[in-house]
């Protein structure tokens, strides 16, 4: 049987960890927020895809991204301003803009125009998109703080993320239809 290694190593303990290149940094630092969080937005669609049907067209869409956003968590892992022997790319090219703004574009097309601000509700599936569009927000600032730091990160990887929250957006609407056969919307005279 092949040996194992551990899942704990110990180096984090002291409140540090490795960057892909082996840089270490604090556990605090904006980069290792970022690409967390964009792992965070990961497993949030993980349960979001949990959610759907498996034959729901949408499935195909999300575990695209999903990939996509692995790879940029691993791009933004790597402090490319440093000297080493490899790169990470990451993976974000303009054919996947356009997919994912086709995917809007499409659901879009299936809903009618918004006339009031929408509540994140409606169903599960429903709510799991609202939670990733808002993680997806987060991610974004968490990219431009570390690109406030002077850090250089690609521009596709920027659009991505932004594109991100419009069709987690676009997406817990249609969700919402189906689910609950509405959209819940704000009312401001609420008492």
């Amino acid at each position: 049987m092949e040996k194992k290694s551990k899942l704990y190593t110990k180096t984090g303990d002291k409140g540090k960890t490795s960057l892909v290149g082996g840089q270490r940094v604090p556990k605090s630092c904006n980069r290792l927020e970022s690409y967390g969080t964009v792992d965070e937005l990961n497993s949030f669609i993980g349960l979001l895809m949990a959610y759907l049907p498996k034959e729901d067209r949408n499935q195909e869409t999300l575990k695209f991204i999903q990939h996509k956003l692995f790879t940029v968590g691993a791009y933004l892992a790597t402090d490319n301003s440093q000297p080493m022997d490899f790169e990470v790319p990451s993976g974000i090219t303009a054919e996947t803009i356009k997919r994912i703004e086709g995917e809007i574009d499409r659901l879009d097309a299936a809903v009618p125009p918004m006339k009031l601000f929408i509540l994140p509700s409606g169903g599960k599936a429903t709510s799991a998109a609202h939670i990733c569009r808002v993680v997806a927000r987060r991610a974004e600032r968490c990219i431009y703080r570390v690109v406030d730091e002077g850090a250089e990160v690609e521009d596709g990887v920027l659009k991505f993320v932004n594109r991100l929250s419009d069709y987690f957006f676009i997406l817990a609407r249609n969700l919402a239809r189906m689910e609950s056969g509405e959209e819940i919307t704000w009312d401001q005279t609420c008492q």
